[in-house]
């Protein structure tokens, strides 16, 4: 079976990868199988039966177009320089092209060892493996850039972590693999041509538009930063924690990527830090947006000669592309948040607009309100029922004078329109902006342990609510509720390796 691979990673940076061999599953079967992303890729395995597809994304009956690879990076680790890292339990089998002319990863996740995988056995369990098919398709229902799983295959055969656990492989979608910490593996040997290549390779890839254009290099890290901007703003806005934002783990086309200890906020706290590893709150809800400052610093640093044979120029270039992204950043978050909030942006109400967010924010965190209700219940006090709203708090006299400096500002944008209108277009812009469901992590625990035991019915129901996140679903009402106290307060999370 072939299915229609190309290869130019493998091609076009020789020294990049090593070969990789997936390791042999004694009992494969297919626990997901994402149809719609397969027919998206224009995958010939429509007829295709679960059990000669376990067999192929279990690695044990690869396509014969396959060419399965692992890739070398390096990376900065809770701000910690390892020179090496690379796919240690990760391979990449090769490269789809759809008609639309985008190109496509499909690597493998949990395979066994490669010449990367240092003392680590290279395999993957099966609750971790369906975390990343829960958040990926629940980002991918926000619009929010994201790797996607294809395909989760149980091996058949124990892995051993703190006990034994079934082991499973992941089969990952993404519009690449290139990571900020590739570019600091061969900075760091001061192989300055293979950066360069890398760079032009990326540029090739992901920005195409670029090629031929004085400077591209400044013009691609302008790009790369103005993503990450992009994409951490829309992780602020549902409430998304990754938990581990090593420079291994961003990747250069803005998709979110490895799903290890991520977590959503509960009770607001931008503090929120749910990763058992993250001892100093390195990664916390509100330092996101810095630490993607500062993984982008480090990728800066690694293309500098690029920029400029100038050394100050290039420094000062890097330094203007970083506080770009502080600005943009901002603007892009603000913008997200006026939508949660109903608000039009306009020019001259986005600093007072700005100020009621943040007093919004500060109101949440004094009372430790749950993120994803009160935006939900926001929308109905829009229509002129606050009463789900109040039940939150257990001081309404700060909320009851936000919600009147809010119906004040949500009046700016109805002057011009029938007052049943305007109410009526703010309840939709609003349901679009917040979602009814998330990955409550106490449901994603839930739904993770049953399939463990061999049961994924928890896991299938909360992956279609999960996949339609703006409607209550009907049955499964439970789904919206918040995590009980005693859960929340002791919540943490694992990278699964």
């Amino acid at each position: 079976m072939r299915l229609g691979f190309n290869h130019s990673y493998a091609q076009e940076l020789p020294g990049f990868h090593a070969p990789a061999t997936p390791a042999h599953a004694p009992a494969p079967k297919l626990l997901f199988w994402n149809l719609e992303l397969s027919e998206q890729l224009e995958l010939p395995l429509r007829e295709t039966p679960p059990i000669e597809l376990a067999q192929i994304f279990s690695g044990n009956s690869l396509p014969d177009d396959a060419n399965p690879i692992a890739q070398v990076y390096a990376g900065h680790q809770f701000g910690h320089f390892s020179p090496q890292l690379g796919d240690g339990r990760a391979l990449l089998l090769g490269e789809k092209r759809t008609l639309d002319g985008q190109l496509y990863d499909l690597a493998f996740k949990g395979s066994g060892r490669t010449a990367f995988s240092r003392s680590g056995d290279g395999k993957a369990a099966v609750g971790p493996m369906l975390r990343e098919v829960l958040i990926g398709e629940f980002l991918h229902a926000m619009g929010i850039p994201t790797t996607r799983a294809l395909a989760v295959v149980a091996t058949g055969e124990n892995i051993w972590r703190e006990g034994p656990l079934p082991g499973a492989v992941l089969t990952r979608v993404a519009s690449s693999h290139l990571r900020v910490g590739t570019f600091e593996f061969f900075a760091l040997r001061g192989q300055q041509e293979k950066v360069k290549t890398l760079a032009l390779y990326a540029i090739k890839r992901h920005a195409p538009q670029l090629e031929g254009i004085e400077n591209p290099f400044l013009a691609f890290l302008r790009l790369v930063a103005q993503r990450q901007a992009a994409l951490i703003a829309q992780w602020l806005c549902v409430g998304f924690v990754h938990g581990v934002m090593n420079t291994d783990n961003m990747a250069l086309s803005g998709e979110s990527i490895d799903f290890g200890p991520c977590a959503f906020l509960e009770g607001y706290d931008p503090g929120a830090v749910f990763s058992s590893i993250d001892h100093g709150g390195r990664y916390a809800y509100g330092n996101q947006a810095s630490m993607a400052r500062w993984n982008l610093a480090r990728l800066c640093e690694t293309l500098l000669p690029l920029l400029s044979p100038d050394p100050e120029l290039a420094v000062e270039l890097a330094n203007e592309v970083l506080e770009e992204f502080g600005t943009a950043h901002d603007e892009f978050l603000l913008q997200g948040m006026q939508a949660k909030l109903g608000l039009v942006p306009h020019k001259s109400t986005d600093s007072s607009d700005a100020e009621l967010v943040n007093d919004w924010l500060l109101l949440l965190q004094t009372q430790a309100i749950d993120w994803t209700s009160a935006f939900r219940f926001l929308g109905k006090a829009s229509q002129g029922d606050a009463s789900h709203l109040r039940t939150l708090f257990k001081d309404i006299r700060p909320l009851e004078e936000w919600l009147n400096r809010w119906h004040s500002r949500c009046a700016q944008d109805d002057c011009d329109r029938p007052h049943q209108e305007a109410l009526d277009r703010r309840a939709r812009r609003m349901q679009r902006a917040n979602p009814v469901v998330i990955p409550r992590n106490h449901r994603v625990e839930e739904a993770l342990t049953a399939a463990t035991l061999g049961d994924l019915t928890p896991f299938n129901t909360l992956l279609a609510a999960l996949r339609n996140p703006f409607a209550i679903p009907h049955g499964d009402e439970h789904l919206t509720d918040p995590a009980p106290a005693e859960f929340s307060a002791g919540y943490r999370t694992f990278c699964g390796t």
